[in-house]
């Protein structure tokens, strides 16, 4: 491995560690099964970008680290509840999941639905007692709500149900895809800086750099579903399509599709010009969504 993957590694280990280091007091739980469904989920693998670009963005600003960790873990259990809810019958109804039987087949609609909402709920019990003062907390608080409701991720998913089976364009598709995919992204880099100190040309930097990560990996993500190796990404591809949704490739080609997510990686690495070398972890991680091969 490279340096980058040695410290993309130790990124994932430390994620793993301390989100089971949040669930390790069973007394904060009434239910046993809850508690299983719950870690069934969160501890079944995946790519952990949101909590590694929130600390990656603290290290970067020499902020406090150790609160961006639990900011992120926190971002990473609103991810896995929009992953349990997102595979439900009601919604996508997928059987797979990280190459693992999704919640809802293993412990029943009712109970997944309760793992969704407990991992929501409890994501804001540890972004309250984040360390930092107050008036962060706040602005961390308000930032992630409004990430993953209904101005974001939820929004978004709203969006993307009422497009199926309908032909859309491709502001409309972006639409959907910053509110479902690029808020929790967005919300992931700016909690790092808010863990840090940054003038608001950095700050304003990192908000363009968010939105073009989120683009591009929307689109890989897209591309993925066409060409994508399923036993690498653990579920089932042609799923979009199946569903008659509009994807990069659907509209633009695969070709197309592909030279756009390349531009605006391209893009968002120039926002990071500001940076200088102290964002050489973050440019490879650009490349690293662009070439993934999950």
């Amino acid at each position: 491995m490279n340096l980058f993957e040695v410290r993309l590694q130790k990124y994932i280990n430390d994620v793993e560690k301390d989100m089971k280091a949040l669930f390790e007091d069973k007394e904060l739980y009434l239910s046993e099964t809850l508690l299983e469904s719950i870690k069934y989920s969160l501890f079944s693998g995946g790519k952990r970008l949101r909590p590694i670009l929130s600390r990656a963005v603290a290290e970067m600003l020499d902020g406090d680290t150790a609160s961006a960790r639990m900011a992120g873990a926190a971002i990473e259990m609103i991810h896995t509840y929009s992953l349990i809810h997102d595979d439900l019958p009601s919604m996508d109804n997928d059987d797979y999941r990280r190459g693992k039987l999704t919640n809802h087949r293993v412990f029943g609609s009712g109970m997944a639905i309760l793992a969704g909402d407990g991992l929501l709920t409890y994501a804001f019990y540890v972004l309250s007692r984040l360390p930092l003062p107050a008036e962060k907390v706040v602005k961390i608080v308000e930032l992630i709500s409004a990430s993953a409701g209904i101005q974001g991720m939820v929004g978004g998913q709203a969006l993307d149900l009422g497009a199926e089976n309908r032909e859309i364009g491709l502001e409309e598709m972006k639409k959907i895809h910053r509110a479902k995919t690029g808020a929790l992204f967005r919300a992931s880099i700016l909690s790092g800086a808010y863990c840090s100190e940054l003038s608001e040309e950095e700050f304003l930097a990192l908000d363009r750099f968010a939105e073009k990560l989120g683009l591009t990996f929307q689109i890989v993500d897209d591309i993925l579903d066409v060409v994508g190796d399923e036993e690498k990404l653990g579920k089932e591809t042609g799923s979009d399509a199946k569903s008659n949704k509009a994807t990069y490739p659907s509209l633009l080609g695969l070709e197309a599709a592909k030279e756009e997510a390349e531009r605006n990686a391209r893009e968002a690495k120039e926002e990071l010009k500001v940076f200088g070398e102290k964002a050489s972890f973050l440019i490879e991680l650009m490349d690293f969504i662009v070439v993934r091969q999950f």
